[in-house]
């Protein structure tokens, strides 16, 4: 089948009304998510994961994906008019965003952040239509051999790319991994790590951890900075129209921010935190008077929605074409993938078409619902920020543990989930950054398989692994990645060694 074949199966699959249902309940619940303080994408997927399980494999991703890029379009809403991120990506929006609300323009702020959302999504899905099919038709070629050394580099990276101290990075990852070898052995089925509970026989639950160190620990740590609420500007459609100059400065950012999240959303373990914030430092650096920017100006706000919105989209390509999460939300859609027994990466587009292309057509449909929901009900949800932080999350907690517990009827992974979400809070508080330990529990086991694969195929000669052009040259990254990783590490010990022997002033 053609490209365009295909792009027709997927919008057939997208316009079934059960797929458009479940879209629409996907972007309303993630804006929902997305505008409370503290929760962010990562923990509303987590938080409905559990209703996946019940779904059609592509209806359950298409609500799963609203719900993500949903989240990241709320997100904006708390960071304009409360200065609280809704999510880790919008709080450089905050930047510029609560200014205008100071200056009376939330309304402007509002629109201009769901205008430039909308172009930098449809920009991202773009990108998945034209560089999906030829990263398949590259990655078709990769054996047992090279699939270990993509996924061991793509552990690394996901460990020390973002991270500001990349060893804590890599023993969050080496946690996540440690993780995801409780449980039966990949080969001889042999339960391993269980400490005695049967419940552990068939591994931890991927829903009990996201939902744990994400849904649980993000509502212990927002309790009581969400719980402020100060007045909040009473927003209008008429109060929301830009005008003539805002919407000239606006056009140029936007394009930027859409190409530099697109480029980093594509890279696996980098996610639209970083693509915000370097979308928001090229237009400062770009801009004529830069002293604009933290004081209202409308670039600071549309640029970084931009570049979040096209990096949400783009990470769905490594993700779907290689089996590399492009971010730590992903890693909870591939969980999603395979609970329902479908492998993420190069085979999914030949193999599951309606799910690839239905999937990658409900983006079009979800952006869309979402420029529909968020200019009219930006009302309704100004209003949802007045409702005392108290009433909401206990309502959440309650259906964290009622989800969990409907997976597997087991009392034991809701205990997991607590359990895990003290860990999570207490990891926070030492600025430990969670979501490589959900991309090692992820990874871990495949890149284990992919390694015993190919042990077999070697027959247990491990320099014919890295003999091959692509494996070697992957697994010479991994190598470079790691030691430059050690060299920052001792780096930052000898400065903080030198500023104790020599105290500044």
């Amino acid at each position: 089948m053609d490209i365009w074949s295909n792009i027709l199966l997927g919008f057939e699959t997208a316009l079934d009304p059960t797929n458009l249902i479940y879209c629409f309940f996907g972007v309303l619940l993630g804006t929902f998510f997305g505008v409370l303080p503290g929760i962010g994408s990562l923990a509303a997927v987590s938080m409905l994961l559990p209703l996946s399980y019940y779904l059609d494999p592509t209806t359950a991703l298409v609500m799963l994906a609203g719900v993500y890029y949903g989240a990241e379009y709320g997100g904006s809403t708390a960071s304009i008019l409360l200065n609280l991120p809704g999510t880790p990506s919008n709080a450089v929006t905050c930047i510029d965003g609560y200014p205008m609300t100071q200056q009376g323009r939330a309304g402007v702020a509002l629109f201009s952040t769901t205008i430039a959302s909308f172009l930098g999504g449809t920009i991202g899905i773009l990108a998945l239509y034209a560089f999906a099919p030829l990263i398949v038709q590259w990655a078709l070629a990769f054996g047992a051999g090279e699939y270990f050394a993509i996924l061991l580099l793509g552990l690394v990276a996901a460990a020390t790319v973002t991270q500001d101290a990349p060893a804590k990075g890599l023993a969050m990852v080496v946690l996540g991994v440690l993780l995801g070898s409780i449980g039966p052995d990949i080969q001889s089925g042999v339960p391993r790590f269980t400490l005695g509970y049967m419940e552990l026989w068939d591994g931890i639950s991927m829903i009990a951890l996201a939902m744990g160190l994400f849904g649980v620990s993000e509502i212990m740590l927002s309790i009581t900075g969400a719980s402020r609420r100060g007045f909040i500007q009473k927003v209008t459609l008429r109060s929301m129209i830009p005008t003539r100059d805002e919407t000239l400065r606006s056009g140029m950012p936007i394009a930027r921010g859409a190409g530099i999240g697109l480029f980093f959303g594509a890279l696996p373990g980098t996610g639209p935190s970083i693509a915000t914030f370097i979308g928001y430092a090229v237009e400062k650096r770009l801009a004529k008077d830069p002293s604009r920017f933290g004081k209202g100006a409308i670039e600071g706000i549309t640029s970084p929605e931009s570049a979040n919105n096209a990096a949400v989209q783009a990470a769905f390509i490594p993700t779907l074409t290689l089996g590399i999460p492009g971010s730590a939300t992903m890693a909870v859609m591939m969980g999603a993938l395979l609970i329902h027994g479908i492998t993420p990466g190069p085979q999914l587009m030949n193999n599951e078409p309606e799910i690839f292309w239905g999937f990658a057509a409900s983006f079009w449909i979800g952006n869309v619902l979402l420029l529909i929901l968020n200019i009219p009900l930006i009302g309704l949800w100004v209003r949802l920020l007045k409702v005392p932080y108290g009433i909401l999350y206990p309502a959440v907690l309650c259906f964290i543990c009622i989800g969990v517990y409907t997976i597997r009827t087991s009392v034991f992974d809701v205990s997991l989930v607590l359990l895990f979400g003290l860990m999570g809070y207490v990891l926070r508080l030492l600025r430990f950054e969670l979501a490589p330990i959900l991309i090692g529990f992820i990874l871990g086991p495949m890149v284990e398989e992919n390694f015993k694969r190919a042990m077999v195929l070697a027959e247990g000669d491990f320099l014919r692994i890295i003999q091959q052009p692509i494996t070697g040259t992957l697994l010479g990254l991994t190598l470079l990645l790691l030691l430059w990783t050690v060299w920052q590490a001792f780096r930052a010990k000898a400065r903080a060694s030198a500023l104790v022997r020599n105290p500044p002033g």
